[in-house]
């Protein structure tokens, strides 16, 4: 049996997207034969550098999965020992994910020890290489952590642009599997009636942390277009946004915008973490998810959207509008409050049965299995 060590963020630590990325992949080479250990974070940032309320999720610890909490990001000497650890394994595979400069020095020095064994195939996941908010020491850390590696696996045509400007090694891209762990899509009116929201009431949905990059200020913006434009046009419909996700940047800026904009009676504001076993209930309650992000790579946002069969608008910035056919599964407009929200009021004269068909057709593509080929096809491309 192969054996594959997977170093990444998973349980006990929230790690939103990426942590249920990983335990869902986990699960795709565990079902193709392999011997899957993840290693995650006992302590994956301090207190005084992590942006959310906590760390640490609520939920019960994932079953038949095998994970060992070990990784110190901030220890130097951990580093060590926790690569002996895994090199000793002698693991066939080595998977690792990369999304913030920060994680650099202590996955590059893990990684440099399995390497000794002089057997691991190690293969990286690229989330991003330039980070979305820029901090001191992100080129040499990003830098120091490319050196060990085999080979990359991005999912934008950015990540895989960024990557060239570290190293030449072989990198491909390939498309984000669907979220298809967070339940069955629910009939709308139950998934309304579960979160308290009145049936007929149209819904829009900004789902995730929220994070300057995102552009929620443009969104918010965006809805007091159409409120003063409803003034003049009573007829005309304008939904109510639904804010589901944890405030990753100051809320108090936000806040102050809502007021100045006059616009708290459009918004649904559910401002905490979302549990995993919640998710499903946001993404069937609304009409349409919308992204208006000011840059990207790509986002985890549109794989769930595909999952959930929810027409999207996204803004043309980084690798969005990339599994987003314009038109067909959504909408994609340039990262400014007016053209959000004319493209607003299309998808609701559109209407969601419009992008259906193609939204359906579209989400074939995006099977984890196709990954853990992919994956595996880069492992097997001998070494330069």
């Amino acid at each position: 049996m192969k054996k594959l060590a997977l170093i990444g963020t998973t349980w006990p630590f929230r790690g939103g997207g990426i942590a249920s990325f990983n335990e869902r992949l986990a699960r795709a080479f565990q079902a193709q034969g392999y011997e899957v250990t993840i290693y995650t974070f006992s302590l994956q940032y301090p207190s005084f550098l992590f942006p959310g309320k906590t760390q640490y999720s609520e939920q019960p610890a994932p079953t038949n999965l095998k994970i060992e909490i070990c990784i110190n990001s901030m220890n130097p000497f951990n580093w060590i020992s926790v690569g002996r650890k895994i090199k000793a394994t002698n693991p066939d595979l080595v998977l690792v994910r990369y999304w913030l400069p920060l994680m650099g020095p202590c996955l590059g020095t893990i990684l440099r020890i399995i390497k000794g064994n002089k057997h691991s195939k190690i293969i990286c996941i690229a989330d991003n290489v330039i980070p979305h908010e820029k901090r001191p020491g992100d080129k040499p850390f990003t830098q120091y952590f490319v050196a060990p590696v085999d080979g990359f696996v991005t999912m934008s045509a950015k990540v895989l642009s960024d990557l060239k400007a570290f190293t030449q090694t072989r990198a491909i891209q390939a498309v984000h599997p669907l979220y298809d762990n967070f339940g069955d899509p629910l009939d709308k009116a139950q998934a309304k009636e579960h979160l308290g929201i009145p049936v007929e009431q149209p819904i829009i949905l900004f789902f995730g942390f929220i994070r300057k990059y995102k552009g929620l200020d443009l969104l918010l913006a965006a809805m007091a277009i159409l409120k003063e434009q409803a003034r003049s046009h009573p007829e005309m419909l304008v939904p109510k946004l639904l804010v589901a996700g944890e405030f990753y940047d100051a809320e108090a800026g936000y806040q102050e915008q809502i007021d100045q904009l006059g616009i708290r009676d459009l918004l649904i504001l559910r401002t905490d973490f979302i549990a995993d076993d919640q998710v499903r209930y946001y993404l069937s309650a609304a009409d349409f998810v919308i992204q208006p992000y000011k840059n990207a790579t790509q986002s985890g946002v549109t794989p769930l959207a595909y999952h959930f069969e929810k027409p999207m608008l996204v803004t043309n910035v980084g690798g969005l509008a990339e599994l987003v056919p314009d038109g067909k599964v959504g909408l994609v407009v340039e990262p400014n409050a007016a053209a959000i929200a004319e493209a607003v009021k299309k998808l609701y004269a559109l209407g969601e049965n419009h992008f259906l068909p193609q939204l359906r057709a579209e989400k074939i593509k995006y099977g984890w299995n196709q990954l853990v080929q992919t994956i595996e096809a880069l492992a097997q491309t001998p070494l330069p």
